[in-house]
């Protein structure tokens, strides 16, 4: 399957975020020119216009509080599940950070103080929610059973920030 000339030339003609990967991936274009037109991501289009919403402290979440929900409602953050499938919990977000070799700060300790209060008393996690996916292969005993994955997850992002 071949790339029209069409195709190329609109991704092309687009923002600085779209330009230098098409540049990159489907063009011939030298490092250097690509390397000029991702710079451009910080001053003009898309970009220029997300950063000017960042807080002069860095933060983009005005309130710093950790997110619970995505904006339907469908989706509690707060919760967690395993599989994660395709959902997106607080858990799973350390647990990119841990795996990304991040050093944790203060910015991560309101989500990793979450993570610790829902520790049980056997120094557990609960299956929080269940999302929909046909397992193979049961691992789990159910929601509101203790996980072995969350739990593994759970101690893993506690050890890092601990770290």
């Amino acid at each position: 399957m071949m790339l029209s000339v069409a195709v190329r030339q609109w991704l092309l003609d687009s923002d600085p975020s779209i330009r230098w990967q098409v540049m990159q991936d489907l063009t011939a274009a030298p490092a250097h020119e690509v390397a000029v037109e991702r710079a451009k991501i910080a001053t003009e289009g898309w970009g220029a216009r997300l950063l000017t919403l960042q807080g002069e402290n860095g933060r983009w979440d005005n309130t710093a509080e950790v997110i619970a929900q995505d904006r339907k409602g469908e989706t509690v953050w707060t919760r967690f599940a395993f599989p994660t499938w395709w959902h997106y919990d607080v858990l799973r977000g350390l647990e990119y950070l841990r795996r990304a070799n991040v050093t944790p700060d203060e910015r991560v300790a309101e989500a990793i103080d979450l993570v610790a209060s829902k520790q049980d008393g056997n120094g557990r996690w609960l299956l929080e929610v269940r999302y929909p996916g046909v397992m193979p292969v049961e691992i789990d005993e159910g929601v509101g059973q203790p996980s072995r994955w969350n739990t593994l997850r759970a101690w893993r992002v506690l050890a890092w920030y601990s770290a």
